[in-house]
C-alpha cells in the first residue's frame, strides 16, 4: 500500500514538471514584448532590396510575417507558399515579409539584383524584401536583434517569426515550418482577430 503511494505520488509529480516545461515551452513560442526599451520592428527605418528607406511605421496595424531567405536553399521553394499567403491575406491586414540573408553555407550569394531578379522570375514574388542582412550572431541586424530578444534566433534560412498589429513578436515558426502549416496559419489568423 506504501508502495503503491509513493509511486503515485513520484508519477503525479513527474506530469506536474512536464506539464510545467510543456507550458513554459509553449509559452516561449508565444506573445514576447519588444525589446526593453519597448522598440519593435515596426519602429525602425529599413532599406529594401532595390535600395529605398522603409519606414517601419507603415507596417504598424498590420499582422507581419518576418521570414529570412535564401535563394539556393532546400527550402527556397517554400517562396512559392509564402507568396500564396501573401496575396490571400494581405487585403485582411497582412504581409509577408523577405530577409534575404547568406549566413547559412553561403546560400544567398548574389546582389541585390539578383535576388529580386530571381525572386521575381522563379517564384512572381510580389511582396516586401529588404535588403540582405545578418540574421544571427553578434552582428546580427537590428530587426533581428528584435525579433531574437527572447526568442530563438533563425537555425537555418525561412525561419519565420509572426509580429503582432501592435510590433509584438507573437511566435517563432523553424525553418521547415511550410507557410501552409496549420500551426502558423492558426497564429497569423488569431493575430489578425485580435
Amino acid at each position: 500500500m506504501k508502495m503503491t503511494l509513493i509511486l503515485i505520488i513520484a508519477t503525479l509529480s513527474i506530469l506536474l514538471v512536464a506539464g510545467l516545461l510543456v507550458g513554459r515551452a509553449f509559452s516561449a513560442n508565444m506573445t514576447r514584448a519588444t525589446t526593453e526599451d519597448g522598440r519593435s520592428i515596426y519602429d525602425l527605418e529599413l532599406v529594401s532590396l532595390a535600395g529605398e528607406t522603409v519606414d517601419m511605421t507603415v507596417y504598424r496595424g498590420t499582422v507581419t510575417l518576418v521570414v529570412n531567405t535564401a535563394s539556393k536553399c532546400g527550402l527556397t521553394p517554400q517562396y512559392e507558399g509564402l507568396e500564396a499567403l501573401h496575396r490571400e491575406l494581405s487585403l485582411q491586414g497582412f504581409a509577408v515579409l523577405g530577409f534575404p540573408a547568406n549566413d547559412f553555407l553561403g546560400q544567398e550569394p548574389g546582389s541585390a539584383d539578383e535576388i529580386a531578379r530571381f525572386c521575381r522570375k522563379t517564384y512572381d514574388v510580389t511582396f516586401p524584401l529588404f535588403a540582405k542582412s545578418t540574421v544571427k550572431g553578434k552582428d546580427r541586424s537590428e530587426v533581428f536583434r528584435i525579433l531574437t530578444a527572447e526568442l530563438e534566433e533563425p537555425t537555418w534560412n525561412f525561419t519565420k517569426y509572426v509580429v503582432g498589429k501592435d510590433g509584438r513578436v507573437i511566435a517563432r515558426f523553424g525553418p521547415r515550418t511550410k507557410p501552409d502549416s496549420p500551426r502558423l496559419r492558426d497564429t497569423i489568423e488569431r493575430a489578425l482577430a485580435n
